[in-house]
């Protein structure tokens, strides 16, 4: 059947809408992709979720707005890889949405609770699609003691493991996550967990210098030098030394994290984009070093695979290891999160599990997400 995945994630660049051929569940699942589409948000829908990521700019009415109004998007989305494929969203089986993460809070402070939040109204997405939508795929996992995150290793799981190789999938959005799949794995063998920011400083620094979202092409940091004694000091940061199961985001890595770096250090501004670049190269490097025996491959997604510096990097700080992004593999490091997305739908539906305990820590496995059916 044709489903649609919708993914945003830490980088707030708009919404990931894969449309796919799904056949099968479990380990027997096959995707093909039909059609991909991401449809930026707006600037001023970028700035309203951007201010609701700090507690001194958000507001429970704006919250509750903004998670409607993201509802309208992520429906929108839909019916815009539906139009570019000429198949019209009635006909899906389902829609898979992930939703736009706001805050999450794992490990939360006295006082708090542990939980997640993803914005993103399934039962405005149903209306606009006329179709059946899962969604909140996080909060079941952490209901059963784990961290919510990652997400997506077993869809990795289904469409990469090897009878050849140890196989490392490193995406790389605005945090790094890493799923390691043994040869010849089984489910229980998957070990999967948050690396450290990925694209998240570097953006932020692009933003601080040059007033632009991203480092197009890695020329930033192709440009600058990295500085050793910087780098040194930001590998020191306790969340590095910390053992998997483990899961950070923007409210560790964020805006905040990066301002508190330019107050404290003071680097031409090539040199910081450097610097953050070799940051992330190093601390995925350091992260799979105890997981990748001779012949390991690490297959890079997100948009971090599109940085030939970063890659560059990595293949430095990573000897022995075969560097590899989705393309190589006949896959698109862009679509990667959004058809995860349909591949947990389609378990959910067939009311199958679709957490990995040893990745998240939870004490089981159990069926993740919500369903809101269109009649």
């Amino acid at each position: 059947m044709l489903a649609v995945g919708l993914m945003s994630g830490t980088s707030l660049d708009g919404v990931d809408a894969a449309l796919v051929e799904i056949t099968g569940v479990s380990e027997e699942t096959k995707v093909q992709l039909k059609q991909f589409t991401t449809v930026p948000f707006s600037a001023a829908q970028k700035a309203q979720i951007a201010a609701q990521l700090a507690n001194a700019t958000s507001s429970v009415e704006v919250l509750c707005s903004l998670d409607f109004a993201l509802g309208h998007a992520f429906g929108n989305a839909v019916l815009a890889v539906c139009q570019a494929a000429g198949v019209p969203s009635a006909s899906l089986g389902f829609v898979a949405s992930h939703g736009q993460t706001l805050y999450h809070l794992p490990d939360p402070p006295t006082g708090e609770t542990r939980s997640t939040l993803q914005l993103g109204n399934a039962a405005i997405i149903a209306e606009l699609t006329h179709t059946t939508v899962v969604s909140d795929f996080r909060s079941r996992d952490m209901a059963v003691g784990g961290q919510g995150a990652p997400i997506v290793p077993y869809s990795e799981y289904v469409l990469y493991r090897s009878p050849a190789h140890t196989r490392i999938l490193q995406n790389i959005g605005g945090i790094g996550n890493a799923t390691i799949i043994k040869q010849n794995a089984q489910l229980e063998d998957l070990f999967a967990f948050d690396t450290g920011p990925g694209n998240m400083v570097i953006d932020e620094l692009c933003r601080h210098f040059f007033h632009t979202e991203y480092d197009d092409g890695g020329k930033h940091g192709a440009a600058g030098t990295v500085n050793q004694a910087v780098l040194q000091e930001l590998l020191k940061h306790p969340y590095f030394a910390e053992q998997p199961p483990k899961t950070t985001g923007r409210e560790v890595f964020g805006q905040q994290y990066t301002e508190g770096l330019l107050a404290r250090y003071h680097l031409a501004p090539n040199d910081w984009i450097a610097t953050a670049t070799a940051l992330t190269a190093q601390t995925i490097a350091d992260a799979i070093k105890p997981f990748a025996p001779a012949g390991t491959q690490l297959i890079v997604g997100g948009g971090g695979s599109y940085n030939p510096t970063l890659l560059a990097m990595l293949a430095q700080a990573a000897p022995g290891v075969e560097v590899l992004t989705q393309e190589q593999l006949g896959f698109r490091s862009d679509a990667k999160e959004a058809i995860a997305m349909t591949i947990l739908g389609n378990q959910t539906l067939h009311h199958l599990p679709s957490n990995v305990p040893s990745a998240t820590g939870a004490s089981r496995p159990v069926i993740l997400g919500s369903i809101t059916y269109y009649a």
